[in-house]
């Protein structure tokens, strides 16, 4: 496979996350690569999924693609164990936006060192974020491209993730019930936890005024996290993804319905850390 076109590049975006519980029970999600500017000539590079994805786990790993002659060695990946996993994550700081980031190159480096691998990635950047006015000019109904292991499904071949498609719910310019999310159209399943997810546009791009061009379009608009559910009792409740597969304690059935962080959280994630430990590695 060749990483020419952007759509193609995005599934070299995503590293997935597998978790043990302290019950000694197993979990999934998807974690994707942010890269920060740190200096004008100095950048960081995160790992970023949602909080609920690591947060009191016992242990975890994180899989890569390997590497060969700067290309991705299809079919060749490098899973990295983490035994001190809860210490290597950095949670927004509101308790209420389900962000996590973990500084990429130290994990880059101990992996070179160790076992000399070379890993393939694709971040990434403050040039896709969409940006307040982007927002604006966004129709209040855009296509959706999301990229993850959902139900911890994957080409377990090729160690490729999956890539699913919806529509925005909600519009993207307005903060949903006055918080950083939106929402999206979309079946979003267990092992979506993380998932970065975009507006592609590929041919004509039309905005609400109808103004229209030829071209691609890639914007970052945020990441998934939560999903609505109808229970037995018929009420509409917001949980995160599940992880784990396990029985529930309720009937509950899913309204295709996924709550997405904006992606403006990813960023505040990584500056207040680069604030509350400013001393910490993050760089090779």
């Amino acid at each position: 496979m060749q990483t020419e076109s952007i759509a193609e590049n995005l599934f070299f975006t995503t590293v997935r996350i597998d978790t043990i519980s302290p019950d000694g029970s197993s979990g999934s999600g998807t974690g994707f690569l942010y890269e920060h500017k740190i200096r004008d000539d100095e950048v960081a590079i995160f790992v970023v999924t949602n909080k609920h994805v690591v947060d009191g786990m016992r242990t975890g790993s994180i899989t890569f693609h390997k590497s060969v002659a700067g290309k991705p060695n299809i079919g060749q990946a490098f899973r990295l164990d983490i035994l001190d996993w809860s210490a290597n994550w950095y949670g927004h700081p509101s308790p209420d936006v389900d962000i996590a980031i973990a500084p990429y190159f130290p994990m880059a480096a101990a992996i070179k060192s160790q076992s000399n691998v070379d890993l393939f990635i694709r971040s990434l950047d403050s040039t896709m974020l969409v940006t307040a006015r982007q927002s604006e000019q966004l129709d209040a109904i855009e296509s959706v491209t999301f990229i993850g292991y959902p139900n911890g499904i994957w080409d377990s071949r090729n160690f490729m993730p999956v890539a699913r498609r919806g529509t925005t719910a909600s519009p993207l310019s307005i903060d949903f019930e006055g918080t950083p999310r939106f929402l999206i159209d979309a079946s979003v399943f267990g092992g979506s936890s993380g998932s970065p997810v975009f507006i592609l546009n590929q041919g004509i791009i039309s905005d609400k005024f109808g103004n229209t061009t030829v071209g691609t379009r890639l914007l970052f608009i945020g990441v998934v996290a939560a999903v609505f559910f109808r229970t037995s009792l018929n009420q509409v409740i917001s949980v995160p993804i599940p992880t784990q597969s396990r029985p529930m304690a309720e009937q509950r059935e899913m309204i295709d319905l996924g709550i997405v962080f904006k992606a403006r959280t990813v960023v505040e994630t990584i500056e207040a850390l680069l604030l509350a430990r400013p001393q910490q590695p993050l760089q090779n």
